[in-house]
């Protein structure tokens, strides 16, 4: 990889119109890949007066030249899908394995999944006498993450381009080269110069200044309930929509009925998997206590089982945290477990063995867990699982709501029925049941601090549409 200094705006590869530069790390080996241009509020007023001028256009396409659109940027992703998997390892530290069957197929089917919901759309219908329209809200600024780069990005462009709105992005500056390879991708698929633009750089300068813009007409946001708290306020006074999708501590209640472990074994991994850097992950587990033992031992066993290593190694289930500041966030926060009396029984602090660079965290697993403890509370970010002990179907409901986020939740049991019962009062905007796959069309979004507005699919078409009645005599 190397350096790319250039961001697309208007249709064009254009000069920063500042000089700093931030280098991109490869955090299997601290080794720099890269460097990239770090954007200015000047560039980002290009690009959203490039953005604005585009609308004018866009905004009144057909719904079939937005088809063909989506038609053609699925085709040129295709072609980049390997290219992209192991530019993403390379930047974030995902296993290859899980780049090329995840990271990379995830914002493919979002892009599918958008176009299958455009053909039947309907942007125009009668209600009550009243000529209802479904219009596209405008510009809509857009800043993704580094752990699910391609997920993120796509799901909020495919949405864009569906409703015929225009967009600039800002990527993570962690994760930027894959941004680059998107903004290829959608300019061989011949996107009208404006309708995407995309610039880089840091979010307290760049993302600030798409954010406070009196022309961006909405923020999509991805983030840390920290940093989607600055875009808010920094949206407010221009009174534009605000979508956010933000942090997560997800409790997987397993219920006495459940295979226990079986459900202990593949909640482990779901909440080690992508090293755990995954907004929705089940990192608060909730066992009863005549299973407790059983779970924690299951548990521990996965944990020590989990091989961590770099992206490109045969056999390695989990890759190094993306970044030095997550790395040492994580780091303190096992320390802290063990300073508040929590059990370790898998993992700890320090890299695994065999492992003397990059930034590679033991799979760590803490039992005798309380609700009140700061790893129960607090977003980790890292392969760490903390099991909580419940009496009651009742106490471990409310175990599961006593916390500030509501992203997911997930519930094991043998009775779909009853775990149905158990997921309808868990205050979450998506509850996964017995593994059950999300899918990259269901809705997806949260409740309370973790964020507002919801992505994927025809929830996603929504949130980029305003709605207008006409009305006659």
């Amino acid at each position: 990889m190397s350096d790319h200094l250039k961001f697309y705006i208007n249709g064009e590869w254009v000069d920063s119109l500042g000089s700093e530069t931030i280098e991109v790390i490869n955090p299997s080996d601290e080794s720099v890949i890269g460097s990239i241009s770090a954007g200015t509020k000047e560039d980002i007023d290009a690009a959203v007066a490039a953005a604005k001028e585009a609308f004018k256009t866009f905004g009144f396409s057909s719904k079939e030249e937005r088809i063909t659109l989506l038609e053609n940027i699925i085709t040129e992703y295709e072609k980049r899908s390997d290219e992209l998997a192991k530019t993403i390892s390379q930047e974030m530290g995902a296993p290859l394995w899980l780049s090329q069957m995840a990271q990379v197929t995830s914002g493919l089917s979002h892009f599918q999944d958008t176009l299958a919901v455009l053909k039947e759309f309907e942007f125009e219908g009668t209600e009550n006498n009243y000529l209802i329209r479904k219009e596209p809200i405008g510009v809509v600024g857009m800043i993704t993450p580094w752990n699910w780069p391609m997920n993120q990005m796509c799901t909020k462009v495919a949405s864009a381009i569906a409703s015929g709105c225009t967009m600039v992005l800002k990527p993570s500056e962690i994760t930027p080269f894959c941004g680059i390879i998107f903004a290829e991708i959608l300019d061989a698929a011949k996107v009208p110069a404006g309708v995407f633009n995309l610039v880089n750089g840091m979010g307290p300068i760049v993302g600030a200044a798409l954010s406070e813009h009196q022309d961006i007409d909405m923020m999509h946001f991805t983030g840390s309930t920290r940093a989607g708290v600055a875009v808010a306020i920094a949206s407010a006074p221009t009174v534009k929509r605000v979508s956010q999708e933000l942090g997560g501590k997800s409790a997987n209640i397993v219920l006495d009925d459940a295979d226990i472990e079986k459900a202990v074994a593949a909640g482990a991994n779901h909440c080690f998997m992508n090293t755990g850097q995954s907004c929705n992950a089940p990192t608060r587990m909730l066992v009863s206590a005549i299973n407790y033992e059983k779970a924690v031992e299951a548990a521990a066993e996965v944990a020590n089982s989990t091989q961590v290593g770099s992206p490109e190694d045969e056999g390695v289930r989990i890759g190094p945290i993306s970044n030095k500041t997550q790395y040492e966030k994580v780091q303190r926060l096992i320390q802290i477990g063990i300073d508040e009396g929590a059990r370790l029984v898998a993992g700890g602090l320090g890299r695994p063995d065999g492992l003397s660079e990059g930034y590679f965290v033991k799979p760590t697993v803490f039992a005798d867990v309380t609700n009140n403890m700061t790893i129960a509370r607090e977003e980790i970010f890292g392969p760490v699982l903390s099991i909580l002990k419940y009496e009651s179907e009742d106490e471990a409901i409310e175990i599961a709501n006593d916390t500030e986020y509501g992203l997911a939740g997930y519930v094991q049991s043998g009775d779909e029925d009853h775990a149905k019962q158990v997921a309808r009062r868990i205050r979450a905007g998506q509850i996964s049941i017995n593994g059950g796959s999300r899918g990259p069309a269901a809705p997806f979004g949260g409740f309370k601090t973790s964020g507002n507005g919801r992505e994927h699919g025809l929830s996603g078409l929504h949130e980029c549409l305003e709605t207008k009645a006409i009305i006659g005599n």
